[in-house]
């Protein structure tokens, strides 16, 4: 059997051809600009929580990953441990583990080049990458995606810190709450499937009714079960019906 134009382009991995470069960079900026200057609210939230100027901005250089910066500090300003603090942020970057698994197949890049790729892994680059046809055009959109968001991200933390300190009291703003709004509004789009609506739900339920009684950020440890719950739940309802299926065709 002969190889098709598409997996020739693609260089046999299968996928589709037919995505203009400009195309993919267009689709990768509006991405990158977007979601990088969301890094204004981490500055603001990071400053108001104590961190120095020079704290917040290495987190967002070295950390790299919106959802866990937002958790570590968050977790800070509520008076937290900084050790539970920084769990709660580690569980929630542990996904971007996952994205790698799947990237690094997708990608294909040279053994020198992934550890520099790596600190790219993040929901945006994967859901741009995901969404390309071939191979080349995933290696443009994970590029722009990354290089885009990294220096919008890395710039607006260090403005939004700078602003933070010379504004002073950020809860006398009420700027305490963009951390959480701009966390809320990048996760709200990523939860598509019954199942996932029903994970975040209970993690809600969880973490805001443990609030009162736990220390400050146990209860985003405790919300973690969330998932496990749910699937299990998702599991035992599928099991019953299929068992009622099997009784009713007999």
């Amino acid at each position: 059997m002969h190889a098709t134009e598409g997996d020739r382009d693609t260089g046999g991995d299968g996928r589709q051809a037919g995505k203009p470069d400009a195309a993919v960079v267009r689709d990768a900026l509006g991405v990158g600009v977007a979601v990088g200057l969301s890094g204004f609210a981490f500055g603001v939230t990071s400053a108001g929580s104590g961190l120095t100027l020079l704290q917040t901005c290495a987190l967002s250089l070295l950390v790299f990953t919106g959802a866990s910066q937002f958790a570590l500090v968050g977790a800070l300003a509520a008076g937290g441990n900084p050790l539970t603090a920084a769990a709660g942020a580690f569980f929630l970057g542990v996904r971007n583990a996952f994205y790698g698994l799947r990237l690094s197949q997708l990608l294909a890049l040279p053994r020198a080049l992934r550890p520099f790729a790596a600190q790219w892994v993040i929901d945006e680059t994967t859901a741009v990458a995901l969404a390309q046809p071939t191979r080349r055009s995933v290696r443009i959109g994970f590029t722009v995606t990354g290089l885009t968001l990294y220096v919008l991200w890395n710039l607006t933390t260090l403005l939004g810190a700078m602003g933070a300190e010379a504004i002073g009291d950020t809860d006398a703003w009420g700027l305490d709450a963009a951390g959480p709004a701009v966390f809320l509004a990048l996760l709200a789009p990523m939860l598509k499937s019954g199942t996932e609506r029903a994970v975040a739900g209970v993690a809600v339920v969880l973490g805001l009714g443990l609030l009162p009684v736990l220390p400050a950020g146990v209860p985003v440890l405790v919300a973690a079960l969330a998932a496990p719950a749910v699937l299990w739940a998702t599991g035992r309802r599928r099991m019953t019906e299929a068992g009622e299926e099997r009784k009713e065709d007999r």
